[in-house]
């Protein structure tokens, strides 16, 4: 199979031919279709993450075609469209055996744990509990565009943040993840508040459902400005991207007994940043964190697609090809484009 390797961190990747993969007994072999490149492959690229053994395939956003199933599989046949979480659990540690598979004790994750999706084939383990099935109405490149960005975001938002129409939500970062938030949080009915950098991301935040917009870059006091937009503050607000000033704001422009989501990965030199923790406890906030979200949840989040009442495909930025992956992950601390780039060509 043709797929993107490094063997050393920091260094370009290169489009190589590698062994097709085998499925496990309990796993099955995906025929990739759409891999989206995010950010979180960068961080693993830098060698921000200890679970990455080199020489390694990034990727791990990823919908396709089921192409071989192991012996022990029952729910998946050959032919079967299907994505997957970016978290995939044992199934055997208590956190599985309690349903919340994001934080399984054992967890994999494709792209970081194993080689991932930047190739014409990606394994997949205990494919019983972490695949999910396609609808025939939602094409790959916006599949592949679910397993983090848009199926994270669903989660922060109406598991971890339980938003509800009339709460004012604020979303600090308007990546992938951030419009995602963006639209889900509009679409449940709450007033959203947008803060980024990027005019042209801020007015796509509009255009999802977003009441307001700051512009960080402008000199303009981002708690401030979310506490008078909101009348007192954000009930829930959410750092989408992961960044000292991001999370430090995202707490600091609450209302009283309001939650503070993390959702944006602090890696690298930001991986401690400073909270103000005497407005923590002195105004009773939630300060949570949300990772992924489990295979069994992703229902309600279909169904409110299929619906129509969230339009992901509207997040998916450029399509590209196999080959112009290496470049586009090395480029990711530079420039992200509005919207997901999807690997569509292989």
């Amino acid at each position: 199979m043709k797929a993107v390797l490094y063997e050393k961190f920091q260094q370009p990747p290169k489009v190589v031919t590698l062994p097709d993969p085998t499925p496990e007994a309990d796993g099955v072999v995906i025929k990739v279709e759409a891999t989206g490149v995010c950010r979180s492959d960068w961080h693993g690229w830098m060698g921000h993450d200890s679970d990455i053994a080199l020489p390694h395939v990034p990727g791990h956003e990823l919908a396709g075609v089921v192409q071989a199933v192991g012996r022990d599989v029952r729910n998946w046949r050959v032919g079967d469209r299907v994505t997957v979480p970016f978290i995939c659990g044992c199934g055997a540690c208590p956190e599985c055996h309690a349903g919340q598979q994001q934080v399984c004790l054992h967890q994999e994750q494709p792209g970081f744990t194993h080689w991932g999706s930047f190739a014409e084939y990606v394994g997949i383990h205990r494919a019983d509990l972490n695949l999910v099935a396609l609808p025939e109405s939602i094409d790959f490149a916006t599949a592949a565009s679910l397993g983090c960005r848009f199926a994270t975001a669903f989660r922060a938002v109406v598991d971890q943040g339980k938003v509800s129409a009339g709460q004012w939500v604020a979303v600090h970062g308007c990546g992938g993840v951030g419009l995602s938030a963006v639209m889900i949080a509009s679409a449940v009915g709450a007033n959203v508040v947008a803060i980024d950098i990027d005019d042209a991301k801020l007015a796509l935040a509009r255009e999802l459902g977003a009441a307001h917009t700051i512009n960080g870059a402008s000199g303009t006091d981002v708690p401030e400005a979310v506490i008078a937009l909101s009348g007192g503050g954000a009930h829930v607000s959410l750092d989408a991207l992961g960044h000292p000033t991001t999370c430090f704001n995202s707490i600091v422009n609450l209302r009283p007994r309001g939650k503070h989501v993390q959702v944006g990965l602090m890696l690298g030199e930001h991986t401690a940043p400073p909270v103000p923790m005497a407005r923590i406890i002195g105004k009773e906030l939630e300060i949570l964190g949300s990772h992924g979200m489990q295979a069994h949840r992703y229902g309600a989040m279909l169904d409110m697609i299929t619906a129509g009442r969230l339009a992901p495909s509207r997040l998916v930025g450029s399509r590209i090809s196999l080959a112009q992956a290496p470049e586009a992950l090395m480029g990711m601390d530079r420039f992200q484009s509005v919207g997901a780039t999807v690997i569509t060509t292989f």
